[in-house]
């Protein structure tokens, strides 16, 4: 037998191998830790937008810091004038509802490889 399989009990949920399963699922599970905790951020944020929005400019009103907002989740940080210069290709404004706007924002993010 060879790789993980002569090394994996499947009575275990993951079995150790050398240790690269294990790396990669702890660094999808931080990373989609990271997501979570950002859309949460995000959410929260924009929620006070006065719907629909048309523009990035329409947001800064309900940011608590302006541009400077800072969205931190794990190792990520980002500032909302950061999103806001990565993003704009990444946007379809105008947007009727935090939910379509923060799955763009998300999504942009990870096209960026900003997380």
């Amino acid at each position: 037998m060879y790789g993980l399989a002569a090394e994996c009990d499947n009575s275990q949920p993951i079995c150790s191998g050398s240790g690269t399963l294990l790396r990669v699922v702890s660094h999808v599970t931080a990373m989609a830790d990271v997501e979570s905790e950002l859309r949460e951020q995000f959410t929260e944020a924009f929620s006070g937008a006065d719907f629909p929005i048309d523009s990035q400019m329409d947001l800064v009103p309900t940011l608590p810091d302006g541009p400077g907002t800072k969205f931190e989740a794990g190792d990520v940080t980002l500032t909302a004038m950061e999103m806001a210069a990565k993003l704009g290709s990444h946007q379809d404004f105008p947007y009727d509802d935090v939910e379509t706007l923060v799955d763009d924002v998300i999504e942009g993010l990870k096209a960026e490889g900003m997380i």
